[in-house]
């Protein structure tokens, strides 16, 4: 079986990791297209480095848009030459829909879209014009399914690979605390995206934050997981903060190594300030509470702000269908207001257990892993095509 996949950014890259690893299990199965580290782990040589397509934001894509619809064209030729029984693009929708669209027009390719469109939070058009392009999705929300359906194509709820994904034991934490002389302090977990940009953004922001945090909890220790690509720019940026943190940058070390020193970070942190996005379930399968706080341009942020029809970005509050999770938005995302919610958060980390605890027996924590669900769901939809 010949898998053309596509992911765009970190998060699709743990999925497509996940996938391709559900697959290879249950099939022979060879893999082209374009992809992070963790895929390039799972036997995937990218075709061009994945975050050149790490673009966040309406306006941020503007300079981008020419060397971007670039990278389109020739993903799309790339995967119509492969001569691939499925393309599978994963999340990044702007760019892996565009592929696909020209994929379908030139072939009758058998098209999947791993995580649905948040159709239920803004953009409800998108489904349906999705279903143009796409046969079938693989949904990592429970409640996604109908609105995928009802568009016209196949929809399987697949659960997280979040929900799997191993935690640190206590030796492990304890290792970790000796090894970087944290002692028994209190620690506090900072993470500010996964993009340049964002980490060019919301660092500063995030910095400026914590000093008041660290007047009230002076013993307060910061560790910040990055990305390779992103730590350079992150190393500016904490130059300004209020304390040196301790960084740990995946390029100075072997792929299990880090992926081992950030659960132990996850595992031993008291509390963290984070961006929006799927790092709220990666926190929330370590039980670690949290401040979400995120913004884009004044002018990104006014689009979509008329578009969006929830009050939540954060996917734990959505999941367990409460608003345990506190959260600095838009206009909200500044320093006096982050700092609040986050020395309120550290008097009260166990407000937001029961949350946690609800959204991971929710995306099926305790069942089959997801990525072995999403491949035989792959497979299954193959058959019925």
């Amino acid at each position: 079986m010949k898998v053309f996949i596509l992911a765009g950014e970190a998060s699709g890259d743990r999925l497509g990791a996940a996938l391709m690893a559900g697959l290879r299990h249950l099939t022979n199965v060879e893999f082209i297209g374009v992809g992070g580290p963790l895929m390039e782990t799972e036997g995937l040589q990218s075709l061009f480095p994945m975050d050149e397509l790490s673009v966040m934001g309406i306006i941020e894509v503007l300079p981008k848009y020419r060397h971007l619809k670039r990278r389109i064209r020739e993903t799309a030729e790339a995967a119509l030459g492969s001569d691939a029984d499925v393309m599978i693009t994963i999340d990044s929708p702007d760019f892996s829909l565009r592929v696909a669209a020209l994929v379908k027009a030139s072939s009758d390719m058998r098209t999947v879209h791993y995580v649905a469109p948040s159709v239920w939070a803004w953009r409800a058009g998108r489904a349906a014009k999705m279903a143009k392009v796409i046969d079938h999705v693989l949904a990592l929300l429970p409640f996604e399914p109908p609105y995928m359906e009802a568009a016209g194509m196949a929809c399987d709820f697949v659960g997280h690979p979040v929900v799997s994904e191993p935690q640190a034991t206590k030796a492990e934490i304890e290792d970790f605390r000796a090894r970087h002389v944290l002692g028994d302090a209190p620690v506090m977990l900072v993470l500010p995206g996964s993009r340049r940009g964002e980490v060019g953004r919301l660092g500063p922001i995030f910095g400026k934050a914590l000093g008041p945090v660290l007047e009230r909890h002076p013993n307060l220790r910061l560790v910040v997981p990055t990305t390779a690509h992103v730590a350079p720019v992150l190393r500016d940026v904490v130059v300004d903060w209020p304390a040196s943190p301790l960084i740990l940058d995946p390029s100075q070390m072997e792929s299990d190594a880090y992926k081992a020193e950030k659960a132990c970070a996850f595992g031993t942190a008291t509390g963290a300030l984070a961006a929006s996005g799927t790092v709220s379930l990666e926190l929330a399968a370590s039980a670690t509470p949290m401040v979400i706080a995120y913004d884009v341009t004044w002018v990104s942020r006014q689009i979509i702000a008329m578009m969006l029809k929830i009050d939540t970005l954060t996917l734990v509050n959505l999941v367990s269908e409460t608003r345990a999770i506190p959260e600095c938005n838009g206009k909200h995302c500044n320093p006096p207001e982050i700092a609040a919610a986050l020395i309120k958060m550290l008097e009260s980390p166990g407000a937001q257990l029961d949350a946690m605890a609800l959204t991971m027996e929710r995306l099926g924590r305790g069942g089959e892993a997801p990525g072995l669900r999403a491949a035989r769901a792959i497979l299954d939809g193959i058959g019925r095509g």
